[in-house]
């Protein structure tokens, strides 16, 4: 498999970006001044122990979260300039995320809970079916649309989740510990998933985790991140004679 070349979309730059909360008379120091810049196509792991700021700064990616200080680009755009309605709208269209907890809401069926960002994006009624589909047959699942998640395995709901993230073809994936709940085997196919996204999508792909080994067999960039601080920026190019898929 060709491995995928940047691209134009998906472009990310964080200029010295801060998230600092007030907690009594003490400053929580959770992103403290980080800058790198991301490549469209780039499979990027975030890595460091709780409490380094990893899942911090993926929402100020997101736009889940504003900056104390510093900025954020996507696609060349600050995001401090946009307003909630148009980061609402950059998130529905632009960003996929996959979180730890599969976040599936568990009176829809498997086919609602994908169609919801559709519904959101006000994706017109006769697209959503196919496309709702098409999805889930990317990660396996096209004989389950008529399933709620209590009947699904641990395994399938994330992928279900992973199936919603995609729906709406956005350009940048975010995924936050999504091997966490999982076992070894279900998370490893979770990863080949993302790779997949990433090779043969051209999606950015940022993964935070703890896992070193399971970064090291996915990305292509290692950030690790502790007390809010970038200090480690790394490529992480395949064994010789191997590709990131086999990995």
């Amino acid at each position: 498999m060709t491995t995928t070349t940047p691209n134009e979309q998906g472009t990310i730059r964080t200029q010295e970006i801060c998230r600092h909360y007030t907690l009594g008379k003490s400053i929580i120091r959770a992103v403290d001044g980080i800058s790198f810049s991301v490549q469209g196509g780039e499979f990027i792991a975030l890595l460091g122990s709780s409490g380094s700021g990893k899942s911090s700064l993926l929402n100020l990616i997101a736009g889940l979260d504003r900056p104390t200080s510093g900025d954020v680009e996507v696609d060349g755009r600050s995001l401090a300039e946009l307003s909630s309605e148009e980061l609402a709208r950059f998130r529905r269209h632009s960003v996929g995320m996959i979180f730890q907890a599969f976040n599936l809401v568990p009176s829809m069926t498997v086919a609602e809970n994908v169609e919801l960002p559709l519904r959101l994006a006000e994706t017109e009624r006769r697209e959503r079916s196919g496309r709702v589909r098409e999805a889930l047959e990317r990660v396996g699942l096209s004989q389950r649309l008529a399933h709620r998640p209590g009947e699904l395995s641990g395994g399938e709901q994330q992928r279900v989740a992973v199936a919603r993230a995609l729906v709406n073809s956005p350009r940048i994936l975010l995924a936050d510990e999504p091997t966490g709940n999982l076992d070894s085997h279900t998370g490893a196919e979770i990863m080949q998933l993302l790779g997949e996204c990433n090779q043969r999508l051209g999606m950015t792909v940022l993964l935070v985790t703890h896992e070193r080994a399971l970064a090291e067999a996915h990305a292509g960039r290692l950030l690790f991140l502790a007390d809010g601080k970038l200090v480690v920026d790394q490529p992480n190019p395949p064994a010789a004679g191997q590709s990131r898929e086999d990995a």
